[in-house]
């Protein structure tokens, strides 16, 4: 908006300077004498009488041509020298960076060109100097991989903290445990647990100051006594109800002393665990009280019987008394067998596996107990398997070599995987016409377990699985089987949100905080920032337009942290008015069902508590944001940066201050436009390109950059 005031004025000027001129011209005229010895003003009405609309046409034709000509010299050597070297900082900056055009042949063009050069010897020097980096980082690296894929592969819950219970790594367990914990709508879909778990966020937010608090003071007087093993574990409560059990373990002080650095927590989710208990123990007490009825019963019923001068009908009523208890009990102690099993049933650790693996094992076992080749039917060798399982493999694997050899040699077994749903159908298969039936009583039968003593029935393997087992007569194929109904594994969504192994650690925050550090002297690289952006019905907020999406990644510490995301469709309550559907994409179907505001705004302001809120052209978002503080009485009162503000700061030379703009000069990718987390990710990649260059011009903290975005022209637009 500056540039093109400039470069009109620029246009303007000529034709101001000749309409001066013209003007000084006619003033000569009035003051000279005419050649009645009179005044200048008869001659020159009657000049402008008859010449008039000429002079006024050689004005125009004159204030154009030559404002063309000012605006071009305004272009080439005002304004395109002043963007050249914009282009020259942020080159200096970063070598990656989009090199600078060089449309012709001026100086300014010769310019660029050897910038251009001088940014490709300085990415050459960059690449070998991240490869002499990587070279002597490669055991540091080996070392941090294999740390990574120590904690994906724990199936315990872990989070590090520092001793101000700010998080320094969790794994991807611990963001399933807080996934479950959140109070977020559609049972936490809106951050998937981010707006609890995240590095630097405290662990407070979770698990009570208090406990921790005590936990370390035992800890630290262990240590003192020079304990050998010294950890510290309790019992807890969540906010949303969840019984967990904690371990914490001390991390040393990084200065080798015997001071505290931090800690480590253990977490285990024991509400199903605690509940299962807590039922055996109550039947167990039913049955108790019970039985004390039954055998004072039957007490009674045999000192009655021992007296010789009962009648025979009074006899057999006391007998049936005791018949009736004694089958009572016996029920009852069956109920609780009964229920007993299905618990350890329903506790037996299942793995997941490709669908492929286990009928591959399959296979090989029943090749190697029966002596013959077993097909897969219904495979596609060619395309991977998509199908993954949650099953104990071993004891499946067993069950079906046994079924296979109890079909006898005549038969040629064949194995099958089909989906059906949200399960798999297993199927062991033989030839219907070959007449070879299935054993009486099969489900029952007990199958060895390797080489040990211990059977299981084929009905208990396939109960370890949530699942059933029948007998399946195929048709079509001409194929009889037994089937194994089989739990799927749980899908992780689309897009993987956490990596296989914990990308995101900060060990830098075990070094001490400094609560007496106001937020607003921190530069700007080391603020918890929350980027954010929303889609909305329509661009008036007090006229009755609602927000319809929310998205918002962070950053911590200059570093982007895609894997804390919050991505949420919101119910706007209203219609979503077709003109602005190709804008956001967002059609009426797609908000069905969704959660309202005023669910998914407590959410939001959870994510984005304890950081600073950065948007683009932010003030458009923060209104909806404000309109809603009445009715769900949350205040987003952190500090606000814009990028557009500081892209306008940065770089005050560029026509254009439009997000894809922005990115397009500083080599950004705009991931997913016009949706609000596609939006937000790539405003924060734009912020991270824009501190280096805020940081040339002296402003580096957060006070210093919003008293320069406040200078800004585009800060004087309201919402």
């Amino acid at each position: 908006m500056r540039a093109r005031r400039r470069l009109l004025l620029a246009a303007l000027a000529p034709g101001a300077a000749l309409a001066v001129w013209l003007a000084l011209l006619a003033a000569v005229l009035l003051l000279l004498p005419g050649q009645d010895g009179g005044g200048g003003g008869a001659a020159l009405a009657a000049v402008l009488a008859s010449h008039g609309a000429a002079i006024f046409a050689l004005w125009a034709l004159g204030a154009a041509v030559f404002g063309w000509l000012a605006r071009q010299a305004a272009l080439r050597y005002l304004l395109a020298p002043a963007q050249l070297a914009e282009g020259a900082a942020l080159l200096a900056e970063d070598a990656g960076a989009p090199l600078l055009p060089e449309p012709g042949h001026d100086p300014a063009d010769a310019l660029a060109r050897a910038v251009n050069r001088l940014a490709m010897d300085a990415r050459a020097t960059h690449a070998e100097k991240e490869r002499m980096v990587a070279e002597a980082s490669r055991k540091v690296a080996q070392e941090r991989d294999q740390l990574g894929a120590l904690m994906a592969e724990l199936q315990q819950s872990v989070v590090v903290c520092n001793l101000e219970g700010r998080i320094l790594l969790y794994n991807a367990r611990a963001r399933a445990l807080f996934h479950r914990l959140t109070a977020a709508p559609n049972g936490s879909g809106a951050a998937g647990g981010a707006e609890l778990i995240g590095l630097g966020r405290p662990i407070h937010a979770v698990l009570d100051p208090a406990l921790i608090d005590h936990a370390l003071e035992g800890v630290r007087h262990r240590i003192a006594r020079d304990e050998g093993a010294v950890s510290a574990r309790f019992v807890m409560t969540a906010p949303a109800g969840h019984l967990l059990q904690v371990i914490l373990a001390p991390v040393p002080s990084h200065d080798g002393t015997a001071a505290l650095g931090g800690y480590v927590l253990l977490l285990d989710d024991i509400t199903q665990d605690h509940a299962t208990q807590s039922r055996r123990d109550r039947r167990l007490i039913e049955l108790t009280e019970a039985s004390r009825r039954s055998l004072a019963s039957i007490r009674a019923a045999l000192e009655m019987l021992d007296y010789p001068d009962l009648d025979q009908s009074e006899r057999d009523g006391f007998h049936a008394v005791l018949r009736d208890e004694v089958n009572a009990m016996s029920a009852r102690l069956s109920a609780l067998t009964e229920d007993a099993s299905q618990d350890l049933l329903s506790r037996w650790p299942l793995q997941d596996m490709p669908g492929g693996d286990l009928l591959g094992a399959a296979a090989r076992q029943i090749a190697a107990d029966t002596g013959q080749e077993v097909e897969i039917l219904g495979a596609d060798p060619a395309s991977p398997d998509p199908l993954w399982l949650s099953v104990d493999s071993f004891s499946l694997v067993q069950a079906l070599a046994f079924l296979a050899g109890r079909l006898g040699p005549g038969a040629t077994p064949g194995l099958r995987l089909a989906q059906a749903g949200n399960w798999a159908h297993l199927d062991l298969c033989w030839p219907t016409a070959s007449g070879i039936a299935a054993p009486a009583g099969w489900q029952a039968e007990g199958v060895p377990l390797g080489g040990s003593a211990s059977t299981v029935t084929l009905r208990e393997i396939a109960e370890r699985h949530g699942g059933e087992l029948w007998l399946e007569h195929d048709r079509a194929a001409g194929l009889s089987c037994f089937r194994f109904l089989l739990p799927l594994a749980v899908e992780t969504g689309g897009e993987q949100v956490l990596p296989p192994r914990p990308e995101y650690y900060d060990f830098d925050l075990f070094a001490p905080g400094q609560p007496g550090h106001a937020l607003d002297d921190r530069p700007l690289d080391g603020l918890t920032l929350t980027v954010f952006d929303t889609e909305t019905t329509g661009l008036d907020p007090t006229g009755g337009d609602e927000i319809i999406q929310i998205g918002a990644v962070r950053i911590l510490n200059g570093r982007l942290i895609q894997g804390e995301v919050f991505d949420q469709l919101v119910d706007p309550g209203r219609a979503i008015p077709e003109a602005s559907i190709p804008f956001h994409g967002i059609r009426p179907e797609m908000v069905r069902g969704q959660p309202r505001i005023g669910q998914v705004l407590p959410a939001f302001h959870a994510f984005a508590q304890d950081s600073v809120l950065v948007g683009h052209n932010v003030a458009f978002d923060m209104r909806f944001l404000q309109m809603k503080q009445a009715d769900t009485g949350l205040r987003f009162d952190q500090p606000v940066l814009d990028t557009l503000l500081l892209a306008s700061v940065a770089q005050p030379r560029q026509q254009s201050y439009a997000l894809e703009e922005i990115a397009a000069r500083l080599g950004v990718p705009v991931t997913a436009r016009h949706s609000a987390a596609g939006d937000a990710l790539t405003t924060a990649r734009l912020l991270l390109k824009l501190i280096p260059l805020l940081r040339q011009q002296g402003i580096v903290t957060l006070a210093e950059a919003r008293e320069a975005a406040e200078k800004s022209y585009y800060a004087r637009l309201k919402y």
